[in-house]
């Protein structure tokens, strides 16, 4: 018996709850030409993005080449979908090494400009005057409308500490309070580890847990605080990092044993947002994990921890075949996974700079890219 076609079935329109749960399967990338399709699949977007499935902070993986002209790329994991996403966008114009801070940021400073970009994708830079003093290895954090540089100066200049900050609003550089005088040997992003609130930046020795803060604001210095867990207990070993997880001062430090130079685990601690004080501990990386990571003595300096909302991505630019995420849950409780890094290789690892950044990334930000730049995305490796 010949089977008639139901041509009504095959032609009928995917809508309502089915769609929606289809649509929360779907990479973010990809839901911003399905919202244009029609009104109702722009409804059916909107509400996928509220469902169990929402928009996740993206870690932004940037390279410089080496080599002039310098050519830059820019990959993004998205931990939504478990993806990594390739942007196509022109590549940045080059003043002088790329670097990142405090998870957002993104500048290079050279003796004559500092440009600088702090968007969730990088899509505006600000290209200002350098400040006064030349500096190789500043710590840079932006808190409300400052731009903060400090230290990392060279070795001829007069004050090692020197503090400036640049004023987005009125787009003038100040001078203000040097560093404290505790940090003398160590006033440098490769000794220091900061993070920046709302009114405020942290900053901590990655050694020796000796904690300030700074108010731009008020351009005043407050401590010194021992962020350290137990005032310098528990085998905190020479590598810690400082990240605000969904508002909370967050302290991350690799657990060792100096004599035998080996790391024994990754723990994190909360940290009191006035006093710096550690709290109690709040998450501690599985064995397996940590394995994956492959810390050691000689590269502490090479894991870095970037953090956005309730997520933190932890890297290791000595071992980077693998990114290692944690996931706050509404109970405070840290979840683990891991993922391959599809972007770094050998040619990668020996001809560019590598830096991250972390950001909300939401529709609203693709369409910018997308129509008033042109930019493209896509999944990478046919993902």
């Amino acid at each position: 018996m010949a089977i008639q076609r139901n041509v009504d079935s095959e032609e009928a329109p995917i809508h309502g709850d089915i769609l929606d749960t289809i649509l929360t399967h779907v990479p973010l990338i990809h839901l911003l030409p399905a919202s244009q399709v029609s009104r109702s699949w722009n409804g059916a977007v909107s509400t996928s993005l509220r469902g169990f499935n929402k928009p996740k902070p993206w870690l932004i993986l940037h390279t410089q080449n080496t080599r002039s002209p310098y050519p830059t790329t820019a990959h993004a994991f998205d931990p939504r979908s478990r993806v990594w996403v390739q942007i196509h966008k022109p590549e940045i114009n080059y003043v002088s090494a790329l670097r990142s801070a405090h998870s957002s940021l993104l500048y290079m400073l050279s003796p004559a400009k500092f440009s600088f970009s702090f968007d969730p994708l990088h899509h505006t830079w600000d290209h200002v005057d350098a400040p006064i003093m030349w500096r190789t290895d500043p710590i840079v954090g932006k808190v409300g409308k400052w731009v903060v540089i400090a230290g990392g100066t060279c070795d001829f200049e007069d004050d090692p500490l020197a503090v400036e900050m640049y004023d987005v609003e009125s787009r003038t550089w100040r001078t203000c309070e040097s560093m404290p005088a505790i940090f003398k040997d160590s006033a440098a992003s490769t000794w220091l580890t900061i993070a920046v609130g709302s009114d405020r930046m942290y900053v901590a020795e990655r050694s020796t847990g000796v904690g300030y803060t700074f108010d731009p604001d008020t351009a005043v210095w407050s401590g010194p605080y021992d962020v350290r867990p137990g005032g310098g207990g528990g085998g905190l070993c020479a590598s810690s990092a400082l990240g605000i997880v969904n508002g909370r001062l967050v302290l991350v430090g690799l657990i060792g044993d100096g004599a035998n130079q080996k790391v024994k685990g990754l723990k994190l601690w909360e940290l009191d947002g006035e006093t710096m004080e550690c709290g109690r501990e709040i998450g501690e990386l599985p064995a397996e994990f940590l394995k994956e990571l492959e810390p050691d003595f000689a590269g502490l300096s090479s894991v870095n921890v970037n953090f956005k909302g309730d997520f933190l991505f932890v890297t290791n630019n000595s071992a980077p075949e693998r990114v290692i995420v944690g996931e706050f849950d509404d109970g405070g409780r840290c979840g683990w996974s891991s993922v391959r890094n599809s972007v770094v290789n050998d040619d990668v690892r020996l001809s560019s700079t590598v830096v991250y950044t972390c950001a909300d990334v939401g529709l609203g930000d693709l369409q910018r890219a997308t129509v008033s730049a042109g930019w493209r995305f896509s999944l990478k490796d046919g993902a």
